[in-house]
Parts: C-alpha cells; sequence; structure tokens
C-alpha cells in the first residue's frame, strides 16, 4: 500500500487520472468491443465479409486521421480535442446500439477509430509534458500495466456475467466515457493554465514535427528496405492485428459456451504480457531483430494452426499463449528495425511511415471474413498462419538490401 501511495505522489495528479482512467475505460471497453463481430452478427442480417470490413475500418480511419491531428488540434487546441474526441468515442458506442443499417455502422466505426487515435494520442502527450523527462519510461510503462489490467479483467468479467457484447455493455462503455470526460473537466479547471502546457504553444510544436503523406511516399520510394519492412508489418498485422474479430465468431459457432471461452482466451492473453512480457524480452536481447520477428511470426502461425485443430478448450488457451508469445516477440522488434534503418534527422518521416502497417488491421478481419465464410473456419485459421509466414521473406529481403546499403557506405 505503502509503494502504491508513492507511486501516485510521484505523478501530476492529472496524469494519475488518466491511468485510473485507462484501467476502467479499458475494462468496460473490452466488456463490448471485442464482442462486437458476435454483437453484430445476432442483431443484424450481415456477413462475415461485411462485419470484419466494419470492424476493420475503424483502424484504418485512426491511422489515416492521425495525419490530420495537428490541424485538428489547432483548432481545438490540445485539452478540447481531447474532450471531444471522448464525446465521439461515447456517441459512437451508443450508436452500435442504435443502428443496423451498414452504412452507419461503417461510420460509427470509422468516428471510433479516429477519436481513439486523437484521445490515445494526446494523452500521452499531455501524460509525457506533465511528467519530468527521467521519469517518462516508468510512467509509460505503467501506463502500459494499466491498459493491460483492464484487459486481463473486462473480458472474462464480460463473457461470465452474461452481459459481453451485449446492448448494455455498449451503453455502459459510453457512459464511462462521458463520466470520463466530466472528471477531465473538473481537473482541467483545477490545475489551470499555470499547471498545464499551453495549447497554442503544443499545437505549433505538433505542427512542426508533423510529417505529410508525400514526405512519406518519396521515402518509401526511394528506401527499398524500408518499403520491405512496411509490407512485412502489414502482411503480419493481417494475422495479429485485428484476430479477435474472426476468433470470437469462430469460438460462437463452434464451442458450446463459446463466448465465455472467447473471453477467458482475452484475458490470458493479457495476463500472459503483463507476466512474461519483461521476462521475454530480456531473453532475447542478444538475438538480432530478424530472428526476433522471424520467432515472433512462427509462434504467430503456431498458434493459428491451433486453433485450426483444437476441438478441447485446453488446445484453444494453449493456442492463445503460443500465439501471445509471438506478439510480445514481434511487436517491439518492429519497431527497433525501423529504427535501425532510420537515418538521422528522418525519424519522424520513418515512424510516420512505418505506421502503414496499421492498413493490417483493416485487411485482417475483412480477410478472415470472407474466408469464414466462402470455406471455413480452419481454412480462415490455416490461410492466417501462412501470411504469417510469407511475412518472413519481405524481412528477409528488405534485411539484406539494408545490409548491402551499409556495406556500399563503408566502401
Amino acid at each position: 500500500m505503502t509503494k502504491l501511495k508513492q507511486l501516485f505522489q510521484s505523478y501530476h495528479p492529472l496524469v494519475n487520472a488518466l491511468m485510473l482512467g485507462t484501467v476502467f475505460i479499458t475494462l468496460t471497453m473490452t466488456m463490448s468491443m471485442p464482442f462486437l463481430a458476435i454483437y453484430l452478427k445476432e442483431t443484424t442480417t450481415l456477413d462475415y465479409a461485411m462485419i470484419g470490413l466494419i470492424i476493420g475500418a475503424g483502424p484504418l480511419a485512426g491511422t489515416l486521421g492521425g495525419f490530420v491531428g495537428g490541424i485538428l488540434s489547432d483548432f481545438f487546441g490540445r485539452k478540447k480535442l481531447m474532450i471531444f474526441s471522448l464525446l465521439v468515442l461515447a456517441l459512437s458506442f451508443a450508436g452500435f446500439v442504435y443502428s443496423s443499417q451498414p452504412v452507419f455502422l461503417l461510420c460509427l466505426s470509422m468516428l471510433r477509430g479516429i477519436a481513439n487515435g486523437f484521445f490515445n494520442t494526446i494523452s500521452k502527450a499531455l501524460m509525457g509534458d506533465l511528467t519530468p523527462e527521467d521519469q517518462r519510461f516508468r510512467m509509460f510503462s505503467h501506463r502500459y500495466l494499466a491498459n493491460n489490467i483492464g484487459w486481463v479483467i473486462g473480458p472474462i468479467v464480460g463473457a461470465f456475467l452474461g452481459i459481453g457484447g451485449s446492448a448494455g455493455t455498449f451503453l455502459l462503455t459510453a457512459g464511462v466515457y462521458v463520466l470520463y470526460v466530466l472528471v477531465l473537466i473538473f481537473l482541467f479547471r483545477v490545475y489551470g493554465a499555470s499547471d498545464l502546457p499551453d495549447d497554442g504553444e503544443g499545437c505549433r510544436e505538433e505542427q512542426a514535427e508533423a510529417v505529410s503523406l508525400v514526405q512519406m511516399w518519396r521515402v518509401l520510394r526511394s528506401d527499398t528496405a524500408l518499403f520491405c519492412f512496411i509490407i512485412g508489418g502489414i502482411l503480419l498485422t493481417t494475422v495479429h492485428g485485428q484476430m479477435s474479430v474472426p476468433l470470437s465468431q469462430y469460438l460462437k459457432e463452434h464451442f458450446d459456451d463459446g463466448v465465455k471461452l472467447f473471453g477467458l482466451m482475452m484475458s490470458v492473453s493479457a495476463a500472459t504480457v503483463v507476466i512474461f512480457q519483461a521476462v521475454i524480452t530480456r531473453i532475447v536481447e542478444r538475438y538480432t531483430l530478424f530472428r526476433r520477428i522471424s520467432g515472433g511470426a512462427l509462434l504467430m502461425a503456431a498458434g493459428e494452426v491451433g486453433f485450426a485443430y483444437s476441438t478441447e478448450w485446453i488446445g484453444l488457451f494453449a493456442a492463445i499463449i503460443v500465439f501471445t508469445f509471438g506478439e510480445i516477440l514481434v511487436l517491439p522488434a518492429e519497431y527497433a528495425q525501423i529504427d535501425q534503418i532510420t537515418p538521422q534527422g528522418m525519424r519522424g518521416t520513418y515512424y510516420g511511415a512505418q505506421s502503414f502497417s496499421e492498413f493490417g488491421n483493416f485487411l485482417g478481419p475483412w480477410i478472415s471474413g470472407m474466408l469464414m465464410a466462402a470455406f471455413s473456419g480452419q481454412v480462415m485459421f490455416l490461410a492466417n498462419a501462412a501470411i504469417a509466414i510469407f511475412s518472413l521473406s519481405f524481412y528477409w529481403l528488405g534485411q539484406r538490401i539494408y545490409l548491402a546499403s551499409r556495406l556500399k557506405i563503408q566502401l
């Protein structure tokens, strides 16, 4: 208890509020959003492919919308855009309950993706502003832990209370966002302009660091190694980015108590990250980035094969743990791989280009939905395993090109 008190005292009160808000928002969101595919299947006449398209459009819109974040920040200001994005998130979650029209659901999903991207980016920036530089790494680690605590609790509570993916959980999530808005408005008033970063100054800094799509496209055309890594990233994100969408639908149709099983699997996955991430990271530090990505992709492929052929709960739990180990290896290694090839003074452009990998979050649910509708869940899982393995050819090619270019420079 003393350590927890010291932890809270070491951060700005607004940082603590954002940290606690992350837990509660993630907790309620994971009682609804991971079950959205099941909810739409039960309440609409949409097929698997259309449901995947609707859900995948959210992350895609969020990725593209990030490029206009500087303009909106300049118009609204940092704090106002945070409040506005939370209200849009509340509206989108409530909207899923009151609409069954595909076009409207697609728009709601895209609105949610854009608003979620804005809020996450701006809240992290504000937390960084309010935290001394030497404490930021620890603070963001605690934020990541807070997010995973929500993921551990939310799905399992929603599934075992029988409310996971129900209309009530979407309305509950919307209500929590509104409550969060009221808390933040109160805190913004308590900690006024003297304590919080100036919106205008923050926005000017964001605009100065903004990277244009044209600039990133030029870099992608000129840097073949980066282009290969981005293609490989898109393929791997297609497999793991929104894997809960096809998995939830498959479990609902092929297993008794499939919704409970899905909730448990999502909680086990999050718990695996919380428990094993630090240990696995230390173990693999001695290996090259390509070997880490290769190991992660092969573990993801093994997990997909496990999903395809498991007929009992124990096999599925083993598969999700193996799959999550793959994610733990791949996600940080992908960013480190881009950082390794980034020229001096080009970090913003290269990291901006790396965000194109998020296109896989759109492709994954859509392609998986089409495969499951046309063939079967087993074919879908095996196809995803093949995509994960195929992605390694682009990482291998990108690594060869990068090493060859370095050799030329040295000569």
